[in-house]
C-alpha cells in the first residue's frame, strides 16, 4: 500500500487490531449453545454461523440474525434488558457479560503485524481512526495498549449516539473519515469480516483491505475487499508479501 496515495486508515478492531475477535466467538458459542439447548432445537451453533450471520454486525443485529436464521422470533426487549430475559437485547447482554468476564481475567495483546504497520502509518502523514460494531471498543483498546493511538474511534456507543446504521452499511465508516476530514475515496478500510468489507465497498472508499482470519479470502474478496492479506506486516515497505 503506497500511503501517498491516501490520507487515512480506518481499522476496524476485533480480529485486526486486536485477536477479540477470537473472545466474541468463545463468547456468542457459549451464550447460543446453552440458548439452542434450552429451546430443545436439535440444530448446534457452528463457527461458520458465527461467520455468516454474526461477524461484524452490532451486537442486536447478530442476535437477530442468528435467530432469523433458526427461524426463531423473540421480543426485542431493550439494551437494559438483564442477561436472562428472552429477548434480542437480553441474549446480546448475556454475551456480552461472557466477553467482559473473559476480556477482564485474560486480556489481550495485539497483533504485532498490526502494531508494525501502525508504527510505520505514524512515520506518514496518515490519519487512522478505529470503526468497530462493538461497544466494548475503548475498553478493548486500553486493555490492549492502543487507546492512545486513535482519537477518533467510531463504536457501537457512538454509532447508536449518532443513529448510523451499522455494518454493512457503511455509515460507521463514512462518519469516521468525516471526522477526520478525509474523503472517502482517500480513505482506506481495513476489515476482517464480510459485513464490514462490504460496508467499506459499497461506502466507495480508495481501498478495501480484507484480513483473512478464518473467513477466507476468496470470501472477502467477493465481499468486496481490493487485496486480502493475512497479516498487517504485508503491507509494510520491503515486504516480501507487500500489497
Amino acid at each position: 500500500m503506497n500511503t501517498d496515495d491516501f490520507d487515512a486508515v480506518l481499522f476496524d478492531l476485533d480480529g485486526v487490531l486486536t485477536p477479540t475477535a477470537e473472545v466474541h466467538m468463545m463468547a456468542w458459542q457459549k451464550m447460543f449453545s446453552e440458548y439452542l439447548g434450552s429451546r430443545g432445537i436439535a440444530e448446534p451453533y457452528t463457527e461458520s454461523d458465527y461467520f455468516d450471520y454474526i461477524d461484524g454486525k452490532p451486537r442486536y443485529d447478530g442476535v437477530r440474525s442468528f435467530l432469523a436464521s433458526r427461524e426463531i422470533t423473540l421480543p426485542e426487549g431493550s439494551s437494559d434488558d438483564p442477561a436472562d430475559a428472552e429477548t434480542v437485547s437480553g441474549l446480546g447482554n448475556r454475551k456480552n457479560d461472557v466477553f467482559a468476564a473473559v476480556l477482564e481475567t485474560d486480556g489481550v495483546t495485539p497483533y504485532a503485524g498490526s502494531v508494525a504497520f501502525l508504527d510505520h502509518l505514524l512515520t506518514t502523514d496518515t490519519q487512522v481512526a478505529v470503526v468497530s460494531s462493538s461497544r466494548n471498543a475503548p475498553a478493548v483498546l486500553a486493555a490492549a495498549g492502543l487507546a492512545d493511538r486513535f482519537e477518533v474511534v467510531v463504536d457501537g456507543v457512538v454509532a447508536a449516539a449518532a443513529h448510523l446504521a451499522g455494518k454493512p452499511s457503511p455509515q460507521t465508516f463514512l462518519f469516521a473519515a468525516e471526522k477526520l476530514g478525509v474523503p472517502a475515496d482517500r480513505a482506506v478500510v481495513v476489515e476482517d469480516a464480510l459485513s464490514g468489507v462490504a460496508a467499506g465497498h459499497s461506502g466507495a472508499f480508495g481501498l478495501v483491505i480484507g484480513v483473512d482470519r478464518g473467513v477466507g479470502a476468496d470470501r472477502l474478496l467477493q465481499a468486496g475487499a481490493d487485496v486480502v492479506v493475512a497479516d498487517l506486516a504485508e503491507l509494510l515497505p520491503g515486504s516480501d508479501d507487500a500489497a
